[in-house]
């Protein structure tokens, strides 16, 4: 202390205001790699270090390698459109997702060679796969044109065949589709259309609406995923309810395709 010609007491004060303002933060600094603090301590430091005009901004450090974030761009998910008929399902879907950074319409699969949906698909240029009973049924149920096409959803709409356990087992809770009432009422085989809307009708029902449910091994069975209902009135038959019943899936189908196909946070 002679030597440097300091008194003691100042000597105190210039330990201690180098041991706060630099040996303490890099000391917290190491400590919060254990903590998940790193990136709010290297920009506390690097706010102090630019107040006294040296070092750089630490706060543009990059994370050790255990945490270090990558941007990444979105892939979309490819959906898989399964229709037998004219397609209104189909189409309002399409249209929902044509500027979608999160979802592509990437192939429409139909049975029936005439089915207002291979115009639909035309006029949308979006492929079609055209399956036949025997290999449907049979055969690998075309899973595996679906896995070279990368399809992460299936989705039906107005399709009337059975899913087979083949499709069931490469996509497990990857199928979903709309059934025209509220289950569990009012499904099952040979429950589509108007057939449903005619049953609901004559059991004197108050309400009906639309179920929108994963697919398993049995009709209209498995896991309901959402509900939307409207009343049944005295007047209806079957065309003027399924008027109500189309509103309701065109309005609601493609908002819970979108939600089941939201990426992790």
């Amino acid at each position: 202390m002679n030597i440097l010609s300091i008194e003691e007491r100042w000597l105190w004060v210039i330990i201690y205001i180098g041991v706060i303002t630099i040996l303490w933060p890099f000391s917290v600094l190491i400590v919060s790699l254990f903590f998940g603090q790193y990136r709010f301590f290297t920009k506390y430091i690097g706010r102090i270090g630019r107040r006294i005009g040296i070092g750089k901004n630490l706060s543009n450090a990059k994370l050790p390698i255990g945490n270090k974030q990558q941007a990444t761009t979105q892939i979309p998910a490819n959906i898989a459109i399964f229709a037998s008929g004219a397609g209104s399902n189909a189409q309002k879907i399409i249209d929902h997702f044509k500027n979608s950074d999160v979802v592509k319409i990437s192939l429409i699969v139909c049975n029936k060679p005439g089915a207002g949906v291979l115009a639909i698909a035309a006029k949308e240029n979006i492929p079609v796969l055209l399956i036949e009973k025997e290999k449907y049924f049979h055969g690998n149920a075309y899973a595996d044109e679906l896995k070279e096409k990368k399809i992460d959803l299936i989705v039906l709409a107005g399709f009337l065949w059975k899913i087979p356990d083949r499709l069931i087992k490469v996509f497990p809770r990857k199928i979903i589709n709309i059934h025209p009432a509220l289950l569990p009422k009012f499904g099952g085989k040979g429950m589509y259309g108007n057939f449903v809307h005619q049953a609901v009708i004559n059991a004197g029902e108050i309400e009906s609406g639309i179920t929108i449910h994963y697919v398993d091994d049995h009709y209209d069975n498995g896991d309901i995923i959402f509900q939307a209902r409207c009343a049944v009135l005295e007047s209806d038959t079957p065309e003027s309810l399924a008027r109500r019943i189309h509103l309701l899936e065109h309005a609601h189908y493609p908002a819970i395709i979108e939600e089941l196909t939201k990426p992790a946070e």
